[in-house]
């Protein structure tokens, strides 16, 4: 036992390698080693980035079948004008955080000191652009209220239409 209690762990390169015989720190102090190699922040930001890229495609693409129904109805779709400018606003405003996205996902990388101070201000840039997003698609999808039975018809005109 006194042979135990005086001996390192020579396989564990935990900063404290001296356990005194405690397996229960021996097992902390590789834990604490496994953690601090695979938490990488610049990987957690690129998957986010990712992440947040295929839900910007995702809203675009609400957008686009959006817009298509719009111009579709044409004038006979009671807020035309301002659906029109609030969907194609919103378009732009996707294509320019993605811009911004692909900057910041590729160009920056957050564990280089000098690359902080921008890489923070684009992250706050894109903050703010969703933010502006959320606020034009909650206007979006609180005018293009349809009838419930506008949407029926157009489900039943989508079932007849079937090519055979």
């Amino acid at each position: 036992m006194a042979a135990i209690k005086g001996s390192k762990n020579k396989d564990a390169e935990a900063p404290n390698t001296d356990t005194d015989g405690n397996v229960v720190a021996a097992v902390a102090n590789a834990a604490v080693l496994v953690i601090k190699k695979s938490l990488d922040v610049n990987k957690y930001a690129t998957k986010k980035t990712i992440a947040q890229g295929l839900l910007d495609v995702a809203l675009l693409t609400a957008n686009a079948s959006q817009l298509k129904y719009i111009l579709q109805v044409g004038e006979k779709h009671e807020f035309y004008a301002l659906m029109l400018s609030l969907i194609s606003i919103s378009i732009v405003l996707q294509v320019v955080q993605a811009c911004l996205c692909v900057m910041l996902g590729s160009a920056l990388n957050i564990n280089k000191e000098e690359h902080c101070p921008n890489a923070n201000k684009a992250n706050n840039i894109i903050l703010c652009m969703n933010i502006v997003l959320m606020a034009v698609n909650v206007l979006i999808g609180t005018f293009e209220m349809k009838d419930a039975a506008e949407v029926f018809d157009w489900l039943s005109n989508q079932t007849t239409t079937e090519v055979p």
